[in-house]
């Protein structure tokens, strides 16, 4: 993949801060919006003390009035808009704190889905790579994402066995749901150039067998794109095109504020925020962006693109940096402080526990916000190891505001730790809905998997905390999460509700897609709630979440999602 000749719109090299300040039309265009009253309904403004209010008014693109019916009709004067929701209720546009948009729209679009949503077996996904073989010609490229044999019965991993036994003619590459994990046929390292004499990258395995030779499974990103990145449709695709095509379809979902937790990881280079900022000046994005540069691309390489903390402006904007500290539970590379079930095997640091707290002084230091990935209960040591360190050396955490991703696997001196030193945490909620089986059988064991997204247990501690889909690991859906939250059923077993301690109440849930992600996004002064002065992002829903069976809060119907004042989605 050319790095230079990446993106195809035709932006020129320039600083993140030069591109973006007053590119967006929906901020320039703002006062041709007017004035809208929506009355007649249920406003949850999830604000701090979750207020309920009879009706909004928006003016061009922000909040004019919360209140009463009367308040703010008085306040929007007259020839305003009123909108009759008829009993609908109306909540802050729903925030998702940790997806993959830029890689994910182009993967979205380039990858073929072999997932648990459509097949249950290995043997199903081989079935399906076969046929595509059968009717492709010799030497093009066969590429699938989403595969998870943590829940896909079958082999554990797709080798050079099953995957040349399908075909040695094209190369195939298969990428696995958490994104950390692929697998690739003999004929794709061939083509690649990566031989039995390849070095595994710092942070990333080729895997090998007893005797040294590689077998096509690959851990971490910095190892599988030696092979991906010479699939020839991952160069062709338009990223931007892709970028705003795959916002337009999240705005059905509500969706008015999404993220990039691993800018650069599509390009490895800081063209990816060329890609963001090229976006947003199309005028066509219907949610606003929060991104993080990736540490692998390298600090001094982002420095020296003069990308810095805070650059852009409300639609696209840096608000972070991000490091990693091990890989995926369910991928067996999440670092543990005791061996996964039926192993001997620990995971993997993609960090050595000194490399991520020099990465992180040196970052913080220089005003950076800090996400930091950690799935293992090891790993999650090695973060707060991390950030003690930092308070140490004289960083000021509340400034750092340090996240924990993903935050999987919780002990409870963890969470002690985690508000001592002010450290919050984002949950993949999903693993407990679509993995949660999987983790109890046989990643760790009936005891261990209880403490896997220990929502309840940060809440009551003060920790604060979000939910997120960390697409493409999992389709964001915002009322599907809260549900996952409220509910904590498994997909495999319906029944079966693991670890029902950790339920959380469906206003708990609701923050944690809005007012929390903002906090956690450096967003709340702008998005989050519903309040005065802030942008007019709003999604108006059929029913009152609070108000249903909480294992139908995913059936609620979306009506209207309106991000910077215009209204983006109707059904």
């Amino acid at each position: 993949m050319s790095r230079r000749d990446f993106i195809k719109t035709g932006v020129a090299s320039a600083s993140l801060a030069a591109m973006l300040p007053g590119c967006s039309k929906s901020n320039t265009e703002a006062a041709t919006h007017g004035t809208t009253v929506f009355t007649g309904g249920t406003v949850l403004t999830v604000d701090d003390n979750f207020s309920e209010a009879e009706a909004i008014a928006i003016r061009d693109n922000r909040i004019l009035a919360v209140g009463t019916d009367a308040e703010v009709r008085d306040a929007a004067g007259d020839g305003a808009t009123v909108v009759d929701l008829d009993g609908k209720s109306v909540l802050p546009g729903f925030i998702d704190p940790h997806t993959h948009v830029i890689a994910g729209s182009v993967v979205d679009s380039v990858m073929d889905y072999v997932g648990m949503a459509k097949y249950g077996t290995v043997a199903e996904v081989l079935a399906h790579i076969a046929a595509r073989a059968s009717k492709t010609p010799a030497g093009e490229w066969l590429v699938f994402r989403n595969f998870d044999p943590a829940v896909q019965e079958g082999p554990d991993a797709l080798t050079f066995a099953e995957l040349d036994a399908v075909s040695t003619d094209h190369p195939i590459f298969v990428l696995n749901a958490s994104g950390h994990l692929a697998y690739a046929n003999s004929k794709a390292f061939e083509v690649s150039g990566v031989t039995n004499n390849v070095e595994d990258p710092p942070g990333g395995e080729f895997v090998r067998d007893a005797s040294g030779k590689l077998v096509g499974v690959m851990k971490n990103n910095v190892a599988f794109l030696k092979i991906a990145s010479n699939y020839p449709a991952m160069a062709e695709a338009d990223p931007v095109e892709g970028l705003v095509g795959l916002l337009g379809k999240w705005s059905e979902r509500g969706l008015t504020t999404v993220s990039e937790l691993s800018l650069g990881a599509l390009s490895q280079s800081p063209a990816d925020a060329q890609v963001m900022a090229a976006a947003a000046r199309t005028g066509r994005l219907n949610a606003r962006i929060r991104a993080y540069p990736f540490y692998t691309v390298g600090a001094e390489t982002w420095d020296q693109a003069s990308v810095k903390q805070g650059d852009g402006n409300s639609l696209a904007r840096i608000a972070g940096y991000k490091l990693v500290a091990d890989g995926s539970n369910q991928g067996y590379t999440g670092l543990q402080r005791e061996p996964y079930l039926d192993s001997d095997d620990r995971g993997l640091a993609y960090m050595a526990p000194e490399e991520l707290t020099a990465a992180a002084f040196e970052r913080a230091k220089k005003g950076w916000h800090l996400a930091i990935h950690g799935n293992g209960d090891a790993a999650v040591d090695n973060i707060l190891d991390t950030c003690e360190a930092l308070r140490d050396a004289g960083i000021d955490l509340a400034k750092v505001r340090p996240r924990i991703e993903h935050c999987s696997i919780l002990h409870d001196d963890q969470i002690a730790r985690m508000k001592e030193l002010g450290v919050s945490a984002s949950f993949l909620i999903g693993h407990v809905h679509y993995w949660g089986v999987a983790m109890r059988d046989e990643v760790f064991g009936e005891k261990k998997a209880q403490l896997l997204d220990r929502c309840r247990a940060v809440e009551d501690a003060g920790v604060g905390f979000t939910l997120h889909s960390d697409f493409m690991v999992t389709d964001p859906v915002p009322l599907h999460m809260i549900e996952m939250a409220v509910t904590r059923r498994t997909w495999k077993e319906p029944d079966y509700v693991l670890a029902p301690q950790e339920k959380i109440s469906v206003e708990s849930a609701i923050r944690a897609v809005t007012s929390e992600a903002a906090w956690q996004l450096f967003s709340e002064e702008e998005i989050g709630s519903l309040e005065k002065d802030k942008f007019a992002d709003l999604v108006i829903l059929e029913k009152d979440p609070r108000k249903v069976p909480e294992d139908t809060i995913k059936d609620i119907k979306v009506l209207e999602t309106w991000m910077d004042g215009r209204q983006v989605y109707q059904a």
